[in-house]
This record gives C-alpha cells, structure tokens and sequence, in this order.
C-alpha cells in the first residue's frame, strides 16, 4: 500500500491521530519537502515525536524515480509525509495515478492546507478565489509574467488571487515577491493586497497597497500573498480592518 500523509502547515505537532496510526504501522517513511516546507520543525523533531526513522526524498525521487516508490509499495506498507495536504501538488497525483496503474492501493490521509488557512486568516470567502500562481525566481533573467495573467483573469471576474511564493533554492520572501513582479507590471498591480507570514505557527497579517507590502516586517517565510478583487464583500473589509489592520481607503472598495 501506498500512503499519503498530510502534515498540516506548521510542525511535527500538526499530524492528525489517523496520520500518526498511519506512519506508526508503515514499513518505510519517507517525506517530500521540496512542493512545500514545515519550517517550525526539522526531521528529528518528526522522528522523536512519530517514533519512526524518516528518510527525506529529493525531488528526482518523485518527479524521475518514483517507479522505486511505486515498486516498494507492491510489498511494503509506504508512507510519504506530506507538508500541507496532499494531493493540491500535481507531483503528489502523478505519484497516486501511477501506483494506482500498476496495481499499488493507495490511501490519502489529508490534513490543512494554505488553500483553506488562507480564508480563515484573511476571512476572505473561499468562493470569491479565482486561480493560483506561483511567482517564481527569475530564470536566466526573464521573469515569468504568468502570475500576472493570472491576476487579470481573476479581476475580471471580481476573484481573488492567492500567490504562492517559490521555494526553491530558499523560501522567496513577500519583498523578494514584489519587486520581481514590479519588473513585468502593466499597471495591473496598483490596487490591494493581503502578506502572510508564518500560517499555522506565529501567524501575521498584514492588508495595504500591493506595493506596500515590502514596508512591513513580515518576519521569517514562509510568506503568502493575496491580491484582492475589484470588489469586497462588507464583511471581508471588516474582516481585514480587524484582523490585517487594512488602510481605511480599502472601505472604497466594499460593495
């Protein structure tokens, strides 16, 4: 069998009771932390507290050798901790369709995500989301403009955009964020937005002007953004003037 274990979104602490019954009967643990990071933890602590040897996967492993995993799995108990929930990464179903193809019975035990953390610290309404992003670091110094794009389209249908930040070589920060987007910016980004830092740990909240973020400490990553829709539902603005402490020009933009 083939198990995929969800972490939650902060530390060792986050695992659900079914996750620990999970690991605690597998034959080998292994965990996946290159689509997303627990950074209030480290390996040992999972080991202390799960009584498990855990062995951390590099991204080959899942994306060019995961026919080892798979193969294992035919006869062993596998379980793969994820950060987060998993399956919202594309590597994690890939990984799920292939051992189901070759046989392999899989099980996922999910967990909380940014995905749905996001709503509860901003009270922004899950249904009001459009698509995601991901603002990535250049590469051979051209800068994506899909994060853009995917802000356009969600403006058009008055939908909030959540930006996840890269993680790769290390966590982008919320500064880092958006003077990469600055370099590909058509006017588009001259409106608000909300920077999170931490969700799930020392969690901070912070609601001001797309290009005011930076002015904030947000503190050590991982750092999330979201930028607003054309249009707030009232109770979102008071949401985030309570929680975010968002400027009073935001009110302009409640409808």
């Amino acid at each position: 069998m083939l198990t995929l274990v969800g972490l939650g979104l902060w530390d060792e602490k986050d695992i659900t009771l079914r996750g620990l019954e999970e690991v605690r009967k597998a034959d080998v643990v292994y965990a996946e932390f290159y689509t997303s990071k627990l950074v209030g933890t480290n390996v040992e602590a999972l080991e202390k507290l799960y009584g498990r040897k855990v062995v951390v996967l590099e991204r080959k492993d899942l994306e060019d050798e995961s026919w080892k995993i798979v193969e294992e799995a035919k006869s062993k108990n596998v379980v793969v901790l994820v950060a987060g929930d998993p399956g919202v990464a594309t590597t994690h179903s890939s990984l799920l369709l292939e051992a189901k193809r070759k046989g392999v019975v899989t099980k996922i035990v999910h967990n909380a995500s940014v995905i749905s953390a996001i709503c509860s610290v901003t009270g922004l309404h899950s249904y009001k989301f459009g698509k995601s992003a991901t603002v990535s670091y250049p590469y051979k110094g051209m800068v994506s403009k899909t994060p853009l794009k995917v802000i356009k389209e969600n403006l058009s249908v008055n939908a909030h955009t959540l930006l996840l930040l890269d993680l790769n070589p290390e966590p982008m920060t919320i500064g880092e964020a958006v003077r990469i987007m600055e370099k590909v910016d058509d006017g588009t980004l001259n409106h608000f937005a909300v920077g999170v830092a931490r969700i799930g740990g020392d969690c901070y909240v912070k609601c001001d002007h797309f290009y005011s973020l930076p002015d904030h400490d947000f503190g050590e990553p991982l750092h999330t953004i979201v930028f607003l829709s054309k249009k707030l539902h009232f109770t979102e603005y008071e949401f985030l003037r309570e929680f975010a402490d968002a400027p009073k020009e935001l009110e302009e933009f409640v409808e």
